[in-house]
């Protein structure tokens, strides 16, 4: 799908990777972009910095971990564009951890991780497919794909956010819906840095170089333009899955090396 002169939705836009997209999606030609985050002051200057009139974009508050509030958003956008070509599921956050995470831990990285995936399609879908095109790109990890050690949460929820993506393309790719899913590994944001800094995002410090939230981005672009599901901004990733599926034994042997024996 080509970005230019399409109404999009960007979740997780205060910052990192979710402001990166906002500010080149801008730059390819949007049409309009509606951008939401829990903090609404940061996301609303995020947005009133963007190159783009005032009547063409939109900052908002949402919580994308209860449903109602992107309902909300969805509705806003439609009322105010008339319509909504992509929807960027970008909110995330890491929640390290291990089986001895408390409950509340482990459901806070599954409504953030996973659930705002799902509420964002249930409310989107409805008009897209009444339209008969449209497109959901997830920002996923590439935890989704492999793991992380030391953050038992985020790597559970990341793998159900990839399987929710999957499940999403099989489903509604005859039907006109895109669907891709953002891999990145290694990036300069503030939740990577917090997680190298708990000790929880050796895999991720290790696996090749640390990236800006603009290439990402202009990644991110490139991959939704070219119809592609998986997006990865590694191509180490491709690499470790490749050995992961060729021998999962030997791939969690190596895997063990991050982490300090119990």
């Amino acid at each position: 799908m080509k970005i230019k002169d399409k109404i999009v939705v960007i979740t997780g836009a205060a910052q990192g990777i979710g402001a990166a997209m906002a500010e080149c999606f801008a730059t390819a030609g949007a049409a309009g972009l509606v951008l939401c985050d829990l903090d609404s002051q940061q996301v609303g200057t995020v947005a009133q910095a963007l190159p783009l009139s005032p009547d063409k974009r939109l900052g908002m508050r949402c919580d994308v971990a209860v449903k109602e509030q992107v309902e909300h958003v969805v509705s806003a956008a439609i009322q105010r564009f008339g319509r909504i070509d992509m929807f960027c599921s970008n909110a995330g956050i890491i929640v390290t951890g291990d089986e001895r995470t408390p409950v509340a831990d482990w459901q806070k990285a599954w409504d953030i991780n996973v659930m705002a995936h799902v509420h964002a399609a249930s409310a989107v879908l409805p008009s897209m497919l009444e339209r008969g095109e449209g497109y959901l790109l997830n920002t996923v990890s590439a935890a989704g794909l492999l793991t992380s050690p030391g953050a038992a949460p985020y790597a559970v929820s990341k793998h159900a956010a990839l399987a929710f993506s999957e499940w999403l393309s099989i489903t509604y790719g005859n039907s006109g819906i895109g669907v891709s899913a953002l891999c990145p590994q290694a990036i300069r944001t503030k939740m990577i840095e917090d997680a190298i800094a708990s000790g929880a995002g050796g895999a991720v410090a290790s696996g090749g170089d640390m990236l800006e939230p603009a290439q990402v981005a202009r990644q991110a672009l490139e991959g939704v333009e070219a119809g592609r599901f998986l997006i990865l901004s590694h191509p180490e990733t491709q690499r470790y899955v490749e050995a992961k599926a060729s021998n999962v034994d030997r791939w969690i042997s190596g895997m063990r090396k991050f982490v300090s024996k119990a």
